[in-house]
């Protein structure tokens, strides 16, 4: 399966373009189900949880958090999306420079404790904002060029907190058939699967495709 997806590139400037053109298929306007269904899973029982959003877009999931109470920090490479988020959420915001990230920014609510980055997702690191007790990846480990696979994982793992619980989904269907931009990877971490769904519509079988599944997995360090 994963030869097919090896030379699926995509540059930094043509996510930015999509955004530009509102060509955002990915976007949904409510909270995301998976999320909705799994969040005890992830808080475990714990409250006031630090939450990584690696490609956040204007995800409304990030809101939906931050109002039970949790902390978000997200980074995104499109600064429509950022500020489409904060206006569309109806929350003032302000906007600075960061020093440790040259050419970055970063948005503020001051409504609710929220913090996205404007900037290459390679570039942050914990020295921004430290370690997270919660990553919620829907839409960012699919997205990623192939060759970037082992990069992302190492970032991942390196924002990872001792009891972080990493809320992963991920798009299951056959490359050889539609090659698209969501790429598919096998992690070599405690792994546990929590959902999976028949996600196929007219949409997917309009391309070619004959199966489409959508499965969320809790990823948690490894102890050992």
């Amino acid at each position: 399966m994963l030869s097919a997806q090896a030379d699926r590139v995509m540059a930094l400037g043509e996510w930015e373009e999509r955004w530009r053109e509102d060509q955002t298929g990915w976007h949904r306007p409510h909270v995301n189900k998976m999320l909705e269904s799994n969040i005890d899973k992830v808080l475990d029982g714990r409250n006031g949880v630090k939450f990584f959003f690696p490609l956040c877009g204007k995800a409304l999931d990030m809101k939906w958090l931050a109002d039970m109470g949790h902390s978000v920090v997200g980074v995104e490479i499109a600064e429509k999306a950022i500020k489409q988020f904060f206006e569309e959420s109806n929350m003032t915001y302000s906007e600075e420079t960061v020093s440790a990230l040259p050419g970055a920014k970063v948005y503020k609510s001051s409504e609710r404790n929220i913090s996205l980055y404007q900037c290459d997702l390679y570039s942050f690191s914990s020295a921004i904002e430290g370690q997270f007790g919660g990553i919620w990846d829907r839409g960012s480990l699919v997205a990623i060029n192939p060759r970037d696979r082992q990069k992302y994982a190492a970032l991942i793992t390196s924002l990872m907190d001792k009891d972080c619980r990493y809320l992963l989904d991920t798009l299951l269907y056959n490359p050889e058939v539609y090659k698209g931009n969501n790429f598919s990877l096998r992690k070599n971490c405690d792994i546990e699967l929590l959902q999976s769904l028949d996600a196929l519509t007219d949409r997917e079988k309009a391309r070619g495709m004959d199966f489409f599944t959508e499965k969320v997995h809790l990823i948690t360090l490894k102890t050992n």
